[in-house]
């Protein structure tokens, strides 16, 4: 039967790659991302981020100066959105308190509820969405470290600025210090305003509702989000224009690096499912990022049975005819 060697000799090759990138297919879903998993790196990079806030501080002197020199950047651009909307929240109380409690509380419960929205929903989107926002938060961490900038409501009252969290706290939990809690102040850096997370954080919330939300409702309040937030942020005084700017700037830039890290997380990984199992969570068989699936792939091969099996005394175990190749097929007859 020479004529039906050669087919099925053509074809054993395709088979194996087929059935490898099969294997592959079930290893990347077997590599679940878990909840479990997930909150303390989360947690750890929130606790990173705020510690890193308190310790670039900087000097009062320099991150005034900071401060006036963007409004002087700003004047020369004649961009001044920040008065007329700080002079309007602060003369109408049922804008200003609202836009307080806004800027209070809607940056962390927002971003919070869009990761666990992904999370639970769109499952292959959120590694990357959630890699995004932590890479453009450190980068942001990097800002304030580098330019300490005082925001305008600690500028001095000759430049026209009213802290409207300070004017309405008697109807929030916050006091005169920025959003934190009454007495807890201390434990904020008032001066990390360049770039502006917040609308920074904003902004990738709208992208996410954007692009992955189904209704029209949750696409307005994709674009609706991002831009009230930096309404909130200069009428409330605690930002400028141009800090605004350079938030979404940050998440620009975050989004670019995005594959980069993603790349060296997954080489780490990898790296760490070979070396060292017990650390990863790999093991031989499954539920590892390498996994064989009953497979059995010699030293120097790169896809399982990439070697001719034979039967015979030097056959691997459990080979069966199908998968050994012409040889134990013809053995097989």
């Amino acid at each position: 039967m020479p004529q039906t060697d050669a087919p099925r000799t053509e074809a054993a090759p395709r088979a194996r790659l087929r059935r490898w990138t099969e294997l592959r297919a079930s290893a990347a879903a077997a590599a679940r991302l878990r909840w479990w998993t997930e909150l303390p790196l989360i947690l750890l990079v929130y606790a990173s981020y705020s510690a890193g806030r308190l310790l670039a501080r900087g000097d009062t002197s320099g991150a005034v100066g900071h401060g006036l020199e963007i409004l002087r950047i700003e004047k020369v651009l004649r961009l001044n959105a920040e008065h007329p909307l700080n002079r309007l929240f602060t003369r109408q109380a049922w804008l200003g308190v609202p836009a307080d409690f806004w800027y209070a509380s809607l940056h962390y419960l927002v971003t919070p509820a869009i990761l666990i929205w992904l999370f639970r929903s769109r499952t292959v989107r959120y590694r990357a969405a959630r890699t995004w926002l932590m890479t453009s938060t450190f980068l942001g961490l990097i800002g304030f470290t580098l330019l300490p900038t005082c925001p305008p409501r600690l500028l001095s009252s000759g430049h026209g600025f009213v802290d409207t969290m300070a004017q309405y706290s008697d109807y929030g939990w916050w006091g005169g210090e920025a959003s934190a809690p009454r007495g807890l102040g201390g434990m904020t850096n008032q001066y990390a305003a360049m770039p502006s997370l917040h609308v920074g954080w904003a902004l990738w919330c709208g992208v996410m509702l954007w692009r992955y939300g189904r209704t029209p409702a949750a696409k307005i309040a994709g674009v609706v989000y991002p831009l009230v937030t930096t309404i909130v942020v200069m009428g409330t005084a605690n930002h400028y224009f141009l800090d605004a700017v350079a938030g979404a700037a940050v998440m620009g830039a975050g989004l670019l690096l995005t594959p980069f890290v993603m790349r060296t997380a997954n080489r780490l990984r990898t790296f760490l499912a070979v070396r060292a199992p017990w650390v990863s969570g790999a093991s031989r068989g499954e539920g590892s990022a390498i996994v064989s699936a009953g497979c059995q792939t010699s030293t120097g091969e790169r896809i399982p049975r990439q070697r001719e099996s034979r039967t015979g005394p030097g056959a691997e175990p459990g080979a069966t005819p199908t998968d050994a190749g012409d040889g134990a097929a013809a053995a097989a007859r």
